[in-house]
């Protein structure tokens, strides 16, 4: 059974650089992954896209490893696995290892974050994929439904746009924009190299020292807008997205809480509460008991200054009023009756069970570390986030979710053969 010697370790370079490790035993693998805090938010509309961009074009060649072929060889060729992701307020690198070959994998990843060549023509190529990605996305409506909700939470600014960015703002960047974005914000102060597994800390610090000790800050950073619910929204708000579909794809969401706020606790348990496992008051009620749909969950998205939460479902095309209006009592009822104490308790046991299942990969733990790390400055043990789990009370999930779920907050985003906005407005009424 694989354990934690250590909870974790912190070393930060002269540069600014945090090296966080988090070490195993009884594992064989090593991951490694390269936390940047920034992200689609950061980027000027002009150039929607950006970073996501760059994540792919980083492993398209180094002036060490010019052939892309040859950096996911060197990883897949001794069993390893390498990706990247990139969010809205961070972007990350990553692989996972057998541990006798994590020194190789520090160096390719290394490589392509430092020595990337961004060639031209692998650009242009590279970014006909990237049309190919956002079409993909538009053309399947359980993916585009997500994308239009965060768009009409959020209207214009940078929380509610695509990662991706749009045919138009991929299409105008050039090298020269990518590589100054690239260069500015791939900052020491900005990086945390999370390592977790079989893994030794001084051997980490002493490989981010020698392959990024010499980083340095290079002109200004991009920052992103302070975003703020829109205050001049009185009422519901639905977007309908006409298209022959065979089922109903929906989003029912609302400004929530940032993650900057102990508060977060509380928000967390209201999501499992609704969506967290198959006795979740979503899946019970919605599928089980009504049979209204294959699939329904609610997530909460927070970021550094402000919050979303979302409820999902696919639903028959002939039942998705019925389904509206399932998912709009669910809320109400979490705002106006208590969560009986025997279900509270038991979805804090849900929770702190998948926390720490969650926790016996030697990736897991590399992002349980490098993303609070990021996200947080600090780092909380497995132990101290149950106890915050635990601290949460019956009132404090009733207030939240009064203060959550307003009526003049809720906004639907639906694709599907519907033209008329109304009778969907007529659902959203928690009174």
């Amino acid at each position: 059974m694989p354990t934690m010697s250590k909870l974790y370790e912190k070393t930060t370079l002269a540069n600014g650089v945090r090296v966080v490790t988090g070490e195993m035993t009884g594992v064989r693998s090593a991951s490694l992954i390269f936390y940047y805090g920034v992200g689609s938010r950061f980027e000027r509309p002009g150039i929607a896209g950006v970073s996501h961009f760059l994540e792919h074009m980083l492993f398209k060649g180094t002036e060490k490893r010019p052939d892309p072929m040859q950096i996911s060889q060197e990883i897949e060729g001794v069993g390893g696995i390498l990706n990247a992701a990139t969010g809205r307020e961070s972007t990350n690198y990553w692989c996972k290892v057998p541990s006798t070959h994590f020194a190789l994998a520090y160096d390719v990843l290394a490589d392509i974050i430092r020595n990337s060549v961004i060639d031209q023509a692998e650009l242009d190529k590279e970014r006909s994929v990237i049309f190919e990605e956002i079409r993909s996305i538009n053309d399947s409506p359980e993916d585009l439904v997500h994308e239009v909700i965060d768009e009409v939470v959020w209207g214009n600014h940078a929380v509610g746009r695509s990662i991706a960015g749009s045919e138009e703002t991929v299409g105008a960047i050039t090298r020269d924009g990518m590589v100054d974005f690239w260069r500015r914000n791939y900052r020491p102060d900005r990086l945390v190299v999370a390592a977790g597994g079989d893994v030794r800390h001084d051997e980490v610090v002493d490989l981010t020292e020698r392959c990024f000790g010499d980083l340095a800050a290079v002109g200004e950073p991009d920052g992103f807008d302070a975003a703020a619910p829109d205050a001049e929204q009185e009422a519901p708000r639905v977007r309908l997205v006409e298209r022959e579909t065979e089922q109903a794809h929906l989003c029912l969401a609302m400004p929530a809480l940032p993650y900057s706020t102990e508060r977060r606790y509380a928000q967390s348990t209201i999501e499992a509460i609704l969506s967290s496992g198959m006795s979740s008051r979503l899946f019970q009620e919605i599928r089980e008991k009504r049979g209204l749909v294959y699939s329904v969950y609610g997530y909460f998205r927070p970021y550094e200054d402000v919050g979303q939460g979302v409820v999902y479902a696919g639903t028959d095309l002939e039942r998705v009023e019925e389904t509206v209006g399932a998912i709009v009592e669910e809320l109400r009822k979490l705002r106006d009756e208590p969560v009986p104490a025997e279900e509270l308790q038991r979805t804090k046991d849900l929770r702190k069970g998948r926390l720490l299942m969650g926790l016996e990969d030697s990736r897991s733990v590399a992002s349980w570390i490098g993303s609070q790390e990021l996200t947080y400055g600090e780092i909380r043990t497995p132990e101290e986030v149950m106890e915050k789990i635990d601290a949460v009370t019956v009132p404090e999930v009733q207030d939240l979710s009064r203060e959550l779920f307003r009526e003049d907050r809720l906004s639907l985003a639906l694709v599907g053969p519907y033209d008329d906005e109304q009778p969907f407005r007529d659902l959203m009424r928690l009174s």
